[in-house]
Formats: C-alpha cells, sequence, structure tokens
C-alpha cells in the first residue's frame, strides 16, 4: 500500500506539491494525469526518495521512507521519463549489471534472464543496448528496474515518444507486471493513453489533487460526455489526409470520400485515442 499525508514541495519561488494525500492499495495501476508542470514529475521523485519534501509523510508498505529511505528503496522500482542505459553493455550485462547493484549477491545470471523473460528480452540478451530500438531500450530499462523484484512500480511518461505498436506492447506488459502482483503509478498528461491498463486514475493539477477515483467507472460515466461528431469538407489533393485518417482506429473513414465530397465520420469515443496526434 501507498499513503501519502500532507506532502508539500518546493522548487525556489514555485511551490510544485501543495498538501498532497493519498492511498493506493496494493495490486492497482493508477493513471497520474495532469497536465505539464502539474506536479506529477515531482511527486513521482519524492515517492521514490529521490526528492526530500519538507513537509508530509510517505510510507510505502508501511514503511516510513523518510525516516528509512534504504528499506523504503527496496520495495521500489523508478522509471524515468529520460532514462539513460550504457549502450556498450549487451541485455545481459546491463541486467547483471544492475542486479549487482540493488545488492543481489551470487550468480546474477539466472536473475537477468528471468528479468528479460518478463520483458520478452530472452532472445536479445547478446545484443547492445545501444542498438535496440526505442521500444526495446524501454523494456530493457523497466527490466532493470524491476531487477530485484519491487512489490511498488513508479512510471514517469513510459508513453513519450513511442509509436502505436509499441504502445500497445507497453500496456500489454504493465497488465502482465500487475496480474505478477505488482503495484504500479504511471504518469501521462493524456489520461487515454492509460485508461486501457488503468484501474485508478490520480489527476493533479498546480501541485495538489483534482480527483482520485476508480478510473473504468468514471470513463464509463464520461463517454457520452466525450463522443462527438464530426464533418469533413475535403479539397482537391487530400488523398494523404484520407489515407492517415484511415489508419486511425478511432476514425473510421469511408473508402468511398473523395476530396471535393463532404464525409460524415461515425461518433468517436475517447477522441484523444487518434493515433494522428490530434
Amino acid at each position: 500500500m501507498i499513503e501519502v499525508e500532507g506532502l508539500c514541495f518546493e522548487y525556489p519561488a514555485k511551490r510544485a506539491l501543495d498538501q498532497v494525500g493519498f492511498r493506493i492499495e496494493p495490486g492497482t495501476v493508477t493513471a497520474l494525469v495532469g497536465p505539464n508542470g502539474a506536479g506529477k514529475t515531482t511527486l513521482l521523485r519524492c515517492l521514490a526518495t529521490l526528492e526530500v519534501p519538507y513537509a508530509g509523510a510517505i510510507r510505502l508498505g508501511g514503511i516510513d521512507a523518510a525516516a528509512e529511505p534504504r528499506t523504503a528503496r527496496r520495495l521500489l522500482g523508478f522509471l524515468d521519463e529520460f532514462f539513460g542505459l550504457y549502450d556498450d553493455l549487451t541485455v545481459l550485462q546491463c541486467l547483471r549489471y544492475w542486479a549487482g547493484a540493488h545488492g543481489i549477491e551470487g550468480d546474477t545470471v539466472p536473475v537477468a534472464k528471468d528479468a528479460a523473460a518478463k520483458l520478452g528480452l530472452a532472445d536479445r540478451l547478446g545484443e547492445r543496448a545501444g542498438s535496440l530500438s526505442r521500444g526495446l531500450r524501454q523494456r530493457l530499462a523497466i527490466a532493470q528496474a524491476i531487477i530485484h523484484r519491487p512489490r511498488i512500480l513508479l512510471m514517469d511518461e513510459p508513453a513519450s515518444g513511442l509509436d502505436p505498436e509499441a504502445r500497445a506492447s507497453l500496456a500489454e506488459l504493465i497488465l502482465s507486471l500487475q496480474a505478477q502482483g505488482m503495484t504500479i503509478i504511471v504518469s501521462s498528461h493524456i489520461l487515454a493513453e492509460l485508461e486501457d491498463y488503468s484501474s485508478h486514475m490520480l489527476i493533479v493539477d498546480q501541485g495538489r489533487i483534482v480527483d482520485h477515483a476508480p478510473l473504468r467507472g468514471a470513463h464509463r460515466a464520461g463517454q457520452a460526455a466525450a463522443s462527438r461528431h464530426l464533418r469533413l469538407v475535403l479539397a482537391a489533393g487530400a488523398d494523404r489526409l484520407l489515407d492517415a485518417l484511415g489508419e486511425c482506429p478511432a476514425l473510421p473513414i469511408p473508402r468511398s470520400a473523395r476530396p471535393g465530397r463532404s464525409s460524415t465520420s461515425p461518433a468517436i469515443s475517447s477522441p484523444s485515442r487518434c493515433c494522428c496526434g490530434n
């Protein structure tokens, strides 16, 4: 369980967190959502014991993170938005290095191979980290974060920079980790990126908690309001636009649509899912 009470954190001339408090139950996936600058990253770094708040309390699995940070870190895995890898090392070498850094003693090869298997990297052990695609690099970074088998995983904007296929793969991965009993917090400024695999949402704005609720129930209640109808009037030479829109699952465009004719798309649920970027 994660318990936060009265958390406050300040940067020079700015209060990043203001009396933040919430409780997250074990085995849940919480979407930490808010606009840029809302305090999401600061909150995650405080939970990860990488920043020290000037007021408030954080308890991770019943452990006071301020009083026992080393003990708390054994429960944690943290994936920063701008994660780093040792590009000259192989996948196996990276994982063995992090196993040792987390204090795992003895032969670290089985531990590294187990983490690689969980992340779908079992056939990449001999490849250098620098040769991997963005999606595979992220998988390696997550494997490093969970090499010590933490109970809690914190992920800051993990979908940033991923293509639609890699995002779908990330969703499957997070659900798999949840099924193994892990408690996960995933941040984003776009709720639609997280709703397929999150059980709860925690909305932050200007350093304060705006809402904390079961996500799927809240999403169902808001579906009607989120549904929209769009009418497009296409000018000549718009074939590329039609092709791009046709690739977006949330915007099924009739193949019969041609430039110069108007076409009405069906109702769009969760329009921010559109892979075209709108």
